[in-house]
């Protein structure tokens, strides 16, 4: 992808609704206000989406959440079906794998398959965990199916949802700074934008923008670390894959009554994954590539320096999982995205007609399409 983007031009006219970000987040607000009728213009910092919106898994990770989380996923999954039609992307329907390798992880399945039922959970015996999962290492207890789960690789899609909606008449002024937002103005530097309201979809950079705003959200910058690994002797695996540690981060699995027990025995076992906030999850990228992680810390600031000990942890218990002695890394990076332990999203107007809204949780490739519907019935 070339970094070398000529801009649009900014709108002359004022529009309905001007959105700051082209990371899922802010596309997808484009995408509900042009669907609704809106005049519609986004401006980005960058050549093309660069951060958290395509440094993850691609993970549609529906049924792992809870409750308006759980709405909003479910109302995005219908979008990004829709959307693959429209824009051109592959959507996987292979759904999710979650693997059970002790009795405290196959608690939490089959509370979380009593609470919703076959149509989203459907609990598996180690033999069906072994056709999703065709390798040796995972001595699966047993484990789960969630069908509703979709795979997308965001690389990919997050650029073909942007030329879509170019391609309807939406422009989208790349490598265009925001320098200021008020009521109905919006200052950038390639100019002045007139619009009647505007959502700030800037993810983490909320903070830089309204310090006191990401402050009262207790926000701050969650950083990650993931790999690419070469796929061990070829193997092929269709859905995305959690395991026991997955279910320490997602509401809809630490709402069950055995989630405590769960963090407990991990607590006892390995402490060491606890403190790095390792989630060991997995998805198959289109070309074979395996997407490995991810490890989690935060900080208001960052060092710039990373830890190597974080990636011989995720690639200690990735082989682990596989049964082999080692993974062989095609690519590393670092991830971050704006984290609260207060809400899964900040949505709040920061001026007459102007919203800052970030997904707080690490799961906006899951809730952005659902999160921006509700935030556009807001205005009316």
């Amino acid at each position: 992808m070339s970094n070398h983007r000529a801009p649009s031009a900014l709108p002359s006219e004022p529009v309905d609704l001007l959105v700051v970000g082209a990371g899922v987040v802010g596309l997808a607000h484009a995408v509900e206000a042009h669907l609704r009728g809106l005049s519609v213009a986004v401006v980005d910092r960058d050549a093309f989406a660069a951060g958290a919106s395509v440094r993850n898994f691609g993970h549609v990770c529906v049924t792992a959440q809870n409750g308006r989380a759980l709405e909003y996923a479910l109302a995005a999954r219908e979008r990004w079906l829709w959307l693959a039609g429209k824009a051109g992307f592959a959507v996987n329907q292979a759904g999710t794998l979650v693997v059970a390798r002790r009795p405290e992880e196959m608690a939490v399945l089959e509370d979380l398959a009593g609470e919703r039922g076959p149509e989203q959970v459907r609990l598996l015996d180690g033999a069906g965990v072994r056709r999703h999962l065709p390798v040796e290492g995972a001595a699966p207890l047993g484990g789960a199916h969630l069908p509703l789960d979709l795979r997308l690789n965001s690389p990919t899609v997050i650029p073909a949802v942007a030329e879509w909606l170019a391609a309807q008449g939406v422009p989208i002024a790349w490598r265009t700074s925001v320098l200021s937002a008020e009521p109905g103005l919006v200052r950038t530097s390639r100019g002045e934008v007139r619009a009647a309201r505007t959502v700030l979809a800037v993810g983490h950079d909320v903070d830089r923008l309204y310090p006191d705003v990401a402050d009262a959200a207790g926000i701050t910058r969650c950083k990650l670390q993931m790999l690419e690994v070469e796929a061990p002797g070829g193997v092929r695996i269709d859905p995305g894959v959690l395991t026991g540690l997955s279910m320490l981060r997602y509401g809809g699995f630490t709402a069950q009554p055995s989630a405590a027990a769960l963090r407990e025995a991990v607590a006892a076992r390995a402490p060491e994954l606890l403190d790095a906030g390792v989630n060991l999850m997995l998805v198959q990228r289109p070309g074979g590539a395996i997407v490995l992680g991810d490890t989690h810390h935060y900080a208001q600031t960052h060092a710039p320096f990373e830890d190597e000990e974080l990636a011989r942890l995720l690639l200690r218990e990735g082989a682990d999982l596989f049964g082999v002695p080692s993974l062989r890394v095609l690519r590393r990076w670092r991830g971050e995205y704006a984290s609260s332990a207060r809400a899964d999203v900040l949505d709040t107007e920061v001026a007459d007609g102007v919203r800052a809204v970030s997904v707080t949780s690490g799961i906006g490739m899951t809730i952005a399409h659902g999160l921006a519907q509700a935030v556009l019935d807001s205005f009316a």
